[in-house]
């Protein structure tokens, strides 16, 4: 005997189908992050293949249930979406290396390995469900009003419960695991409810086989050592057996620390702020620093190290981070390192009307600086904290076309009176003070290092960024000017 699909059970499944994509559309940022990043065109792409998996299974959702009993292929379609969220995870480990530095297309690529298919197979859902509840063509808007409700608002449920909780609360695979087992179960028991013919032994068989299935899915891990809201993060010894110690965040090498010597500064960046700071402020005088981004806390263990009694607050956006540096870097707060987590953009605002000697602007978003830390509005607040003679020293990357530097030079010449660049293998150093910086200096203190540095100021610099529009709070399209 064939039942009848209740209201309730119905919504019920659009709902659980529907929460899961946006579980996984969450999730698979996470799971990109170790191999190309996190990014707004990151976002960009995987938002785009949801909606492309959403807009496909909808169409072939609903032409598979006009041709076939819908009652036959809604419990099969439950355990198949399943199937394909539990394997996302493993797809992502077998092709993301070889998407590495691939562009816009090698995030488009590797979205649809790990949640287009999902989205496809999940989203024809709802027009199976509806036509499973249509018995009436009075009611047919009635019918899929309701049902498109409760779809909408399971994926209110699935974005804001995943992102909001779900990622404190468990590793992101355990997370798609879980996800993945509930969808098997789920199509088992509808496909045995539709049909009147519930089997116990079907039901613990499939759990078994889905349960194995996300222990497999866990057992090859991703690269991460410690997965956070914000990256993938993973110490490495480097070289093997040493004191040197890499942060690797998501797909960057952020910070190198030497646990036996802080002053060791491998980065040649970290070299040239070093040098920049030793420029404007000779000698080992005591300084009052406030860093953004605390990274591996390079720097205000080497300042710690090299000017004692100095003052150093750090901004951190990531608590696990911090811990990572604490556990792992040989971080040791104390009276002349200070932490707060948060957002630098929000924490800045306590600090007035302190003042600072030195601000260092050393945050990351995969390769980007966030763009909020960026803007003319932010620039403004960061120099009413440096005293009279102080400097704030920022650290980027940028593509072969220097967009992102143009604009990031033009913006800080509207800010402060004096700019200077620094440009070094792989990165820029941007100096914006009230007086000009001794680059000769700066030059004779990196050389001692073996790096040759041609600084950039004046009418070279303003020429360099002519034309080019500084960023603000209403226009600052950083991730595009990365190319």
């Amino acid at each position: 005997m064939i039942t009848e699909v209740r209201p309730a059970a119905a919504a019920t499944v659009v709902f659980l189908a529907a929460a899961a994509v946006l579980v996984m559309e969450i999730l698979t940022a996470r799971l990109m992050a170790p191999y190309l990043g996190v990014s707004l065109e990151t976002y960009t792409g995987i938002i785009g293949t949801v909606l492309a998996g959403i807009s496909a299974g909808s169409w072939l959702g609903g032409r598979a249930a006009d041709r076939f009993s819908a009652r036959l292929i809604l419990g099969p379609i439950l355990i198949l979406g399943g199937f394909l969220t539990l394997i996302s995870p493993t797809l992502v480990n077998l092709f993301g290396p070889q998407m590495v530095g691939g562009g816009l297309a090698a995030i488009v690529v590797l979205a649809a390995f790990t949640v287009f298919l999902p989205a496809l197979v999940l989203s024809a859902v709802t027009p199976i469900v509806v036509k499973l509840q249509l018995k009436d063509l009075e009611a047919t808007g009635t019918i899929v009003g309701r049902l498109s409700a409760f779809a909408t608002t399971g994926a209110l449920v699935g974005t804001f419960g995943t992102g909001f909780f779900l990622v404190t609360w468990a590793p992101t695979r355990v997370i798609v695991a879980g996800t993945g087992i509930v969808l098997m179960v789920l199509g088992v028991l509808v496909a045995g409810w539709l049909r009147r013919a519930i089997d116990t032994t079907a039901i613990c068989a499939l759990t078994v086989v889905a349960a194995g299935a996300g222990a497999a899915a866990l057992a090859v891990t991703g690269p991460c050592t410690t997965e956070s809201a914000y990256f993938c993060i993973r110490v490495i010894d480097d070289p093997p057996g040493s004191s040197g110690r890499l942060l690797m965040l998501d797909d960057v090498k952020h910070s190198y620390v030497d646990l036996k010597d802080p002053r060791q500064l491998r980065f040649s960046y970290a070299t040239v702020t070093i040098a920049a700071i030793d420029a404007i402020t000779p000698g080992v005088r005591a300084i009052s620093v406030l860093q953004i981004g605390g990274g591996g806390f390079t720097m205000p263990r080497y300042l710690e190290a090299a000017r004692p009694g100095s003052k150093i607050d750090v901004l951190e956006l990531d608590q696990a981070v911090l811990d990572t540096a604490r556990r792992d870097l040989g971080l040791r707060s104390g009276s002349s390192v200070r932490v707060e987590v948060g957002d630098a953009r929000l924490l800045v605002r306590t600090k007035l009307p302190k003042t600072y000697d030195f601000i260092l602007g050393d945050a990351f978003g995969s390769r980007s600086v966030p763009w909020h830390l960026t803007t003319r509005e932010f620039l403004t607040t960061v120099r009413r904290l440096l005293r009279p003679g102080g400097a704030y020293v920022m650290n980027l990357i940028d593509g072969r076309e220097l967009g992102f530097l143009k604009a990031e030079v033009a913006t800080m010449l509207d800010v402060f009176p004096s700019v200077t660049l620094l440009p070094v293998p792989n990165n820029f150093v941007l100096v914006g003070s009230d007086g000009p910086l001794d680059g000769r200096r700066v030059v004779q203190l990196v050389a001692r290092q073996g790096i040759r540095l041609v600084p950039k100021s004046g009418t070279e610099l303003r020429r360099f960024a002519a034309g080019v529009r500084p960023l603000r709070d209403d226009f600052a399209p950083v991730d595009q000017l990365l190319r």
